[in-house]
């Protein structure tokens, strides 16, 4: 398993009885985690000290209760910096498992020493797109809510990174990816996070389970002929390790060589030691 462990402004600080008891910076939030399926001892004092709970309804959907939290704080990752703040659907804004994909490709970025482009799609508030902006790339930030890219140019700024060449776009993926094929363009590095479901900006619809495959086969022609990577990552039931692996390899790896790794990713628990699982990446790089 990828672990990301080196937060220093976040922590999962316990687990129990499908809710995940998180520190963001100095605020404590309690939210639900499908992953939790354990009832253990709630023994640490921050189950009695929240800033933040968020609810899951029996009928779906949830909704937040609030004991002293801010409307916005910012916590950092490194040298990034990211604002947060709750909303729908019990989100922050940020996914900290990531961080460790983020220094995966951030590390490749800087030993190619030379120019890389990369294209972020599906790119939410650009957490990857910052650490692949602040490792040197010009990125390309694709996704199809204008709230959404609005916040990733808010935590651009805000990591020192507003002059950066970074591109945003408010678009359906696959018609940008499509454009992008007919213009002749191509990426060093493409990264996508794809939701389990999704509509565009002009209603159309994503499905993973119908869209991913085709979707990856379209993208992977983006890539230049001397492509650094491509990073894919689920939070879906049933897009293991070892489908991404073989989606990859299917795909990717047929037309441009080199190797494939896929893994669960996940956050250490304070409190035990264990790691919480939060979904999988797949990894292509170029032998």
């Amino acid at each position: 398993m990828w672990i990301a462990d080196n937060w220093k402004d976040y922590e999962v600080i316990d687990t129990s009885r499908g809710e995940k008891l998180e520190r963001w910076g100095k605020y404590i939030l309690l939210r639900p985690d499908p992953q939790v399926i354990w009832n253990t001892p709630r023994e640490v004092k921050e189950w009695k000290a929240l800033n933040g709970h968020y609810h899951r309804s029996s009928k779906g959907g949830g909704e937040w209760e609030f004991f002293d939290l801010p409307n916005e704080w910012s916590i950092h990752y490194k040298s990034l910096t990211f604002h947060l703040k709750p909303f729908s659907f019990k989100h922050t804004g940020l996914f900290p498992e990531q961080a460790v994909n983020w220094d995966w490709f951030s590390e490749i970025i800087q030993n190619a020493h030379r120019p890389v482009k990369v294209l972020n799609l599906f790119a939410y508030t650009g957490g990857a797109t910052l650490a692949a902006a602040k490792a040197g790339a010009a990125v390309t930030h694709v996704d199809a809510s204008k709230g959404m890219v609005s916040w990733a140019k808010e935590n651009a700024a805000a990591s020192g990174l507003a002059q950066a060449p970074i591109r945003y776009l408010v678009d359906d993926c696959v018609k940008f990816v499509e454009r992008e094929l007919r213009r002749g363009n191509t990426y060093d590095g493409i990264i996508m996070d794809p939701p389990s479901y999704g509509r565009g900006p002009k209603g159309e619809i994503w499905k993973i389970e119908d869209s991913i495959y085709p979707f990856l086969e379209l993208t992977a022609r983006l890539l230049s002929k001397d492509a650094l990577f491509f990073l894919i990552n689920s939070y879906t039931t049933g897009l293991q390790p070892a489908v991404l692996t073989y989606l990859l390899n299917t795909v990717v790896v047929k037309g441009h060589g080199g190797k494939v790794i896929s893994s669960e990713i996940g956050l250490p628990v304070t409190q035990n030691g264990l790691i919480l699982p939060c979904g999988a990446s797949g990894r292509w790089i170029r032998e």
